[in-house]
């Protein structure tokens, strides 16, 4: 039974580093000309950037060079081309790479007449055609979907809220703790949408890895009958990690080449996916823990320490592996 917890725990080491993946953005605005003007942000994987590219017809012709744009977690192309005869509307666009199957592309496309339409391309489709008919997916439900799926597949963001489902203790704490950690991500969205304060990346998700590594002691101090701040009052820990973790969600999408009059509500709606999916989260971890006492499982001591001792051991293989990164990168 030990040695079966213990390749679990190692399978989600093999895991723990997906989730720094952002979604790519592709926008294609017309022109008073019928040129396209190209935007196209693709995000970093493991310290380079994912090996995609938009591929376009046939018969459209780069009218301009590329322009590069670095940012903080990925890079931002801008170019123009010219159309073939069909132009933007009913353009078969795809994404194409050996790495498809790691992010979601958002495609946003807009002619010269102010009507625009967005495109989700996920990892199992990652080709579409412009189609102006229908609207295709609504511009703000586009990001919901990306949040949602960012909180789910974020094991780093997860194992935190679950390392205070185990600490908190009561149903009245646990909807104060829940509640503060989404307050606060609501001040992040703020902070990200305004820039009123700007974390560099690196040491963002440093300190992200650190919230997780900090939560192992104390579910373990929780385990033997002990007492802390945090474990008195998770909710202050909840709302000062809260603020970093919403930040490590928003700031992926603050600089994506949006129009800046769209920033805020892209951001809002993220924001709102990435709290659907934390809430989902939450009500199924309380249900399985709620299931198990009603059954009465008696599951052996190694393997209900497991979800703590998961928390730990990622809590620091992370800490190491973004330290690394941060001091290589330098």
């Amino acid at each position: 039974m030990k040695r079966l917890v213990l390749a679990c725990l190692l399978a989600l080491v093999a895991l723990a580093g997906a989730h720094e993946l952002q979604p790519a953005y592709l926008e294609l605005r017309e022109g008073a000309d019928r040129s396209i003007a190209v935007t196209w942000k693709i995000p970093y994987f493991k310290g380079r950037p994912l090996p995609i590219e938009p591929g376009f017809p046939d018969d459209w012709q780069e009218i301009s060079e590329p322009h590069l744009t670095p940012l903080g977690n990925g890079l931002l192309f801008r170019w123009k081309m010219k159309p073939g005869e069909s132009g933007l509307d009913g353009a078969m666009i795809r994404i194409e790479g050996p790495r498809t199957g790691l992010t979601d592309v958002l495609v946003r496309a807009t002619l010269a007449n102010g009507e625009a339409t967005t495109r989700v391309l996920r990892p199992e489709s990652p080709g579409t055609e412009i189609s102006f008919a229908n609207g295709g997916v609504p511009f703000m439900l586009g990001y919901l979907f990306i949040g949602i799926q960012h909180i789910l597949l974020g094991v780093d963001h997860l194992l935190f809220v679950l390392g205070l489902l185990l600490i908190v203790d009561g149903t009245r704490m646990l909807v104060k703790t829940i509640t503060m950690f989404t307050v606060a991500h609501s001040i992040s969205l703020a902070i990200a949408t305004f820039r009123i304060v700007e974390v560099p990346e690196a040491p963002l998700n440093l300190c992200i890895a650190l919230s997780i590594l900090f939560l192992g002691p104390e579910v373990v101090r929780k385990w033997r009958g002990g007492t802390s701040f945090t474990i008195e009052h998770p909710w202050v820990v909840a709302f000062a990690f809260g603020l970093l973790h919403g930040i490590g969600f928003a700031s992926g999408l603050s600089v994506t080449g949006l129009p800046r009059g769209e920033i805020p509500l892209a951001l809002l709606w993220f924001n709102i996916g990435v709290e659907l999916g934390q809430l989902a989260f939450v009500l199924v971890s309380l249900a399985l823990m709620r299931a198990w006492k009603v059954i009465e499982l008696r599951w052996p001591l190694a393997l209900r320490r497991a979800p703590g001792l998961a928390i730990g051991i990622l809590g620091a293989y992370w800490t190491f592996d973004r330290f690394h990164a941060m001091l290589t990168a330098v």
